[in-house]
């Protein structure tokens, strides 16, 4: 009886020596070969149609989820501004994309400048992925990156660095940090990396969306 509570303990000991030389190989491999970080997202160009002039919305039809080609009508003011019969001035897309967010109100009087809707061209997408500065100096251009969108945890994208942000994230906050104390307190800075999806396999990924990255090294 002895015997056999001995050997269970040895195979016990054995399965958590096998399995943590596992996780000690995996844990250096994934440190030598690659730089993942889940600070990242998928982004895009994002447009803004605005009131080319002041009057009344006369015609939209820029509905979300609709799409558009470059150029192309999607309304219409009616403006007295340029003379006293009025003229009706049209308001066209500047390039490819989908509405995927609309302020217009038709029939509604609109300034000059006034955001009616924003525009992402949706297949033309790729990822912004925040590298720790202390890790930036092995990223270059073109490695390849495996991508995983936390929406789509069952696929695997592919793509490769396009380029390497000059200067960081903090940079340009809105709300840069304040130092009232003045004691200065060194806090690791990310530098943002703009990474191609080389096919997107089909999957309904929109700008914002969290993703995982590697990039090998």
């Amino acid at each position: 009886m002895k015997i056999g509570k001995l050997i269970i303990i040895n195979i016990i000991i054995l399965v958590i020596l096998v399995g943590g030389g596992f996780a000690a190989y995996s844990y250096y491999n994934t440190k030598t070969n690659y730089i993942s970080t889940d600070n990242a997202q998928i982004a895009g160009q994002q447009v803004t149609i605005a009131a080319p002039a002041s009057g009344k919305l006369m015609k939209w039809e820029g509905k979300v989820g609709d799409s558009f080609g470059k150029d192309q009508q999607i309304g219409s003011i009616f403006s007295t501004s340029t003379g006293v019969n009025g003229v009706e001035v049209p308001i066209n897309l500047p390039t490819d994309g989908t509405i995927v967010q609309s302020n217009a109100v038709k029939d509604s009087f609109v300034a000059a400048g006034t955001p009616l809707a924003q525009v992402y061209d949706l297949k033309s997408l790729w990822v912004t992925a925040n590298i720790e500065e202390t890790s930036i100096d092995d990223i270059a251009v073109n490695q390849d990156v495996d991508i995983y969108v936390d929406a789509f945890p069952n696929t695997t994208l592919k793509g490769k660095v396009e380029t390497i942000g000059l200067a960081t994230s903090g940079t340009f906050s809105l709300l840069p940090s304040s130092n009232s104390t003045g004691n200065y307190t060194k806090v690791t800075q990310v530098i943002p990396v703009k990474i191609s999806i080389d096919d997107d396999k089909g999957l309904q990924i929109v700008p914002g969306m969290n993703v995982t990255v590697r990039i090998h090294k």
